[in-house]
């Protein structure tokens, strides 16, 4: 909140936290609650239960000063709870935003673009959630996160490649290619990135072990665009060699 760690105890507590948090401001019914806190093993009096675990949240906000000195406030709202707190507070918000920025200013400043998705991904410590994720609302963010942050993995590297050294980001996409092998953009990215650096031979191999990758275990043939990629790259497409991002980055095809 003021850049300082503040522990809520009990998973519980988590739980409703971040399920309050997530929801920006919008009321969470009582029935999302329950599954959030409980799932498929709810309590005998489950709104006894609710309403004590609302308490002792609300105790524990009482106790956190933020940043206005003002903690966020737990109040009841049909059908459910809302949580009252400055947005601009919450670290998805603040990611979300920095993405937004990024790509709003991508073709006209594409330096200014990698800077903001690398302040966005710096935000980032561990999994969204960790232990709070547990029911389907937490969950559901969990996952969408998690693709939003893979998705501006994969554009500050191609940034990367176009406005700085491509040789800088291939250990990288190796060890991406490797933790997320279905992942074709990173493939794409890998391929690219060699090609520009010389290595021709070394992105023709890339495509043709994520190729015996998909046929082995999934049982089909790359995308068409991954394909058209391959075939650019084997007959040295021009337009490969410097990208419209590069002229405006300054940026020079290290690839002869």
């Amino acid at each position: 909140m003021d850049g300082q760690v503040r522990p809520v105890p009990g998973a519980r507590q988590r739980t409703l936290l971040t399920a309050l948090l997530i929801s920006n401001g919008r009321p969470v019914s009582t029935e999302e609650l329950y599954q959030e806190l409980w799932g498929e093993n709810p309590p005998a009096k489950m709104d006894n239960s609710l309403q004590a675990h609302i308490y002792r949240l609300r105790q524990t906000l009482e106790r956190l000063v933020g940043r206005s000195d003002t903690p966020p406030t737990l109040v009841t709202r049909s059908p459910g709870y809302m949580l009252e707190f400055d947005l601009d507070m919450l670290d998805m918000n603040q990611f979300r935003r920095k993405i937004a920025e990024s790509r709003a200013v991508r073709h006209d400043a594409p330096k200014t673009s990698h800077a903001l998705l690398v302040e966005a991904l710096l935000l980032w410590r561990g999994t969204p959630m960790q232990d709070a994720a547990t029911g389907p609302l937490c969950q559901g963010v969990a996952l969408q996160l998690e693709e939003e942050y893979m998705t501006a993995v994969e554009d500050r590297i191609s940034l990367g490649i176009d406005c700085a050294d491509p040789l800088h980001v291939i250990g990288e996409l190796r060890r991406m290619s490797t933790s997320h092998p279905w992942r074709e953009r990173i493939t794409e990215l890998l391929m690219l990135a060699l090609y520009r650096s010389g290595r021709q031979a070394e992105a023709i191999e890339a495509y043709n072990q994520a190729r015996w990758r998909l046929a082995n275990d999934l049982g089909m043939e790359p995308s068409d665009h991954l394909r058209q990629r391959f075939q650019e790259i084997l007959s040295q497409a021009p337009h490969l060699q410097n990208s419209p991002v590069q002229v405006l980055c300054g940026g020079v095809s290290l690839h002869r």
